[in-house]
């Protein structure tokens, strides 16, 4: 049966941010940019509460783990496309479609090794936190896209979306390493 309890409904609203976001980062006003950065702000937020709120009050549910990290892959892939849509570059596309290949092979991994009982040895690590640190960094700033005191925003978000791309890459290749290691060993 499926619970649905505190961090559970944020993972769900965190979900339902998408289409908003969506709708407000299309619309023909000055400030949505702003305004998506902002939803974007409240969706990491909800990321970080639900995990914390489920671990401190201890809800933690197979629910709420399988759908954390579908919400954070279905809110990060949602937002690179549309962030490489409306700045149509080679330059933005390549990392953006680093990041998103590398989601998609390693939830696969991920449900694989669980259906053969080694889930564990593809948990998340401090690498992957880094990842998403950097990730998370360059998607906003992407989503605001303005200079700020001078300082070239956009340019910063391409940046940091070239380290979360390597970043990704590391990551995915420790986790690759550590399923090879385990198919080889039966």
């Amino acid at each position: 049966m499926i619970e649905f309890n505190l961090p559970t409904n944020l993972t769900l609203l965190r979900i339902a941010l998408i289409p908003l976001l969506t709708v407000v980062f299309y619309l023909p006003w000055e400030y949505s940019n702003v305004a998506c950065m902002l939803i974007f702000l409240a969706a990491g937020i909800t990321d970080w509460l639900d995990g914390y709120l489920a671990r401190k009050m201890q809800m933690e549910t197979p629910f709420g783990a399988f759908l954390d990290p579908v919400a954070d892959k279905l809110m990060v892939s949602m937002i690179l496309v549309l962030i490489v849509q409306q700045q149509a570059s080679p330059y933005l596309a390549i990392p953006a479609a680093v990041i998103i290949g590398r989601e998609i092979t390693i939830a696969s991994l991920r449900e694989w090794m669980a259906e053969i009982g080694q889930r564990a040895q593809v948990k998340v690590s401090q690498l992957g936190k880094w990842k998403t640190t950097a990730q998370m960094l360059a998607i906003g700033m992407l989503l605001y896209r303005e200079d700020l005191l001078g300082i070239p925003i956009n340019y910063c978000g391409y940046g940091l979306l070239y380290i979360a791309a390597i970043l990704t890459l590391w990551s995915m290749i420790n986790y690759l390493r550590a399923a090879l290691a385990v198919l080889t060993a039966k």
